[in-house]
């Protein structure tokens, strides 16, 4: 069974930070996909985050996270991290990883001010 299993989420002060993981099951060839981080907040649509090429050398950052946020991946443990730096409130959200048609069920972070 493919599956996509995040971790890392918690509770965390402003100006804190924290590292996903997301760890991939059942994938013949993880290291064919290219994978994304989406976040949806309450009352919110889901938004995108960062993604990154099935080689690591291509990576894209919504704005609203560009200098703060470094995705990364390790194909040799079928895993996808997501290390976040200098967190504010508006990042409270779950965070979700995503592989082509292939979706975890998410993360919650939450920022306090």
């Amino acid at each position: 069974e493919v599956q996509l299993v995040e971790s890392g989420g918690g509770l965390v002060q402003a100006g804190g930070s924290l590292t996903l993981s997301c760890r991939a099951f059942g994938f013949t060839f993880f290291s064919s996909y290219s994978m994304t981080w989406y976040r949806q907040a309450p009352g919110k649509e889901r938004e995108f985050v960062a993604f990154i090429g099935w080689n690591a050398y291509n990576t894209n950052y919504a704005d609203s996270v560009k200098g703060r946020f470094t995705i990364s991946r390790d194909n040799a443990k079928n895993t996808l991290y997501l290390r976040m730096n200098s967190l504010n409130p508006e990042d409270t959200a779950v965070y979700t990883c995503n592989a082509g048609a292939h979706w975890g069920r998410g993360t919650q972070v939450t920022v306090s001010s």
